[in-house]
């Protein structure tokens, strides 16, 4: 492993109302208790790790936190080109390494958030995925003790509760359903699980860590991939392109979607002022994917037509989300409706991907 960092203007990369929000809406005490702080970052140059640094190094500009960021990164030049205004920032130090081994890595810092959480293509070899996840979380927690940690996050996933049951339109933490381990496919959220596992043993193991998880649900905004597996991203390109926006199925599951923004400020609360019980990250306000067709549509002017391939099936609705009540003792809210979320992330898209 080695590490580059070389001082440069810090322009953020994303909406000054987004920065301020983040400011404005995560507790006094959180950026209290963040001042003077060296935090390690696993996944920061990726969706939800390049938001914590937009919103970190915000925070930092503004508030004069004396924050140091280390980085992980398995392709540093690569992030570099994408983002230099993060890489290059005095605060933020690129570690070259893998998550699965960090062995070599001894410094000393206050906190870690593992937030490489990336959900894999469907085409992944499932043994892969699962041994990268718990890998990621072993050698983390590893790390959190090795270097005298006061607070870890995982950033794990509400896949780690395996199909809604019908009924159930809001999956709570209490929620003991699991994927199938009769399906391969099931390998990411079984990754995630053991993940959690892993981090109640820390627990036992050091009860002066502060642990928190942060079960991830569906986010949109800024930074998200427009061509991956997600039908909001999808549903952005095509309208973008003024092609009709095609829905694969019938359109009946349904989903919720939290903005970037919002995330950022719910990640940081949990990590201070949380529990060490798992919360619940997302929007509670459930929209089929039909209706969220028609809400980018709607969002981005209208002018997109909306096709959707299949008859109904009649059969009852799946649903992928949270009951967020938890979360609401912490405070947290959606600050973001769904249309203002995907207007921006629309508006991002064409400077920065090269959408049009």
């Amino acid at each position: 492993m080695h590490n580059s960092s070389s001082p440069g203007p810090y322009r953020p990369g994303v909406d000054a109302a987004d920065l301020a929000l983040i400011l404005e809406q995560t507790p006094a005490e959180v950026w209290q208790a963040l001042r003077g702080q060296h935090l390690f970052l696993t996944g920061g140059t990726g969706f939800i790790g390049s938001w914590l640094l937009e919103g970190l190094l915000w925070a930092e500009r503004q508030l004069g936190l004396g924050l140091r960021l280390t980085v992980l990164s398995r392709r540093p030049d690569a992030f570099r080109a994408r983002a230099p205004h993060l890489a290059s920032h005095p605060a933020v130090r690129l570690l070259q390494g893998d998550v699965r081994d960090l062995a070599q890595e001894h410094g000393r810092y206050d906190i870690v958030l593992h937030a490489a959480t990336d959900v894999v293509a469907p085409a992944a070899e499932p043994l892969a995925t699962y041994h990268d996840i718990v890998a990621g979380a072993e050698q983390t927690l590893a790390l959190a003790r090795r270097c005298g940690a006061g607070r870890y996050l995982l950033t794990s996933s509400g896949a780690v509760y395996g199909v809604q049951p019908p009924g159930l339109t809001h999956v709570d933490e209490d929620y003991r359903g699991a994927p199938d381990p009769a399906q391969a496919g099931s390998a990411y959220g079984q990754g995630k699980r053991i993940a959690e596992w892993l981090v109640a043993c820390e627990q036992q193991r050091q009860p002066a860590l502060e642990t928190r998880i942060a079960r991830c649900f569906a986010f949109v905004g800024p930074y998200m991939a427009l061509d991956a597996q997600f039908a909001i991203g999808n549903f952005i390109r095509d309208a973008r392109r003024g092609d009709p926006i095609r829905v694969g199925g019938d359109g009946t599951p349904f989903r919720s979607y939290l903005y970037a923004a919002d995330l950022v400020v719910w990640l940081l609360t949990i990590l201070v002022l949380g529990d060490r019980r798992p919360y619940n990250v997302g929007a509670g306000q459930e929209i089929s994917i039909a209706g969220l067709a028609r809400e980018v549509s709607a969002a981005l002017g209208g002018g997109a037509e909306v096709r959707i391939a299949g008859a109904p099936s009649g059969a009852p609705a799946s649903y992928y989300v949270p009951s967020v009540a938890r979360a609401a003792g912490l405070g947290l809210r959606q600050y973001t409706s769904l249309a203002d979320a995907i207007a921006r992330t629309a508006a991002w898209t064409t400077p920065h991907s090269g959408e049009s």
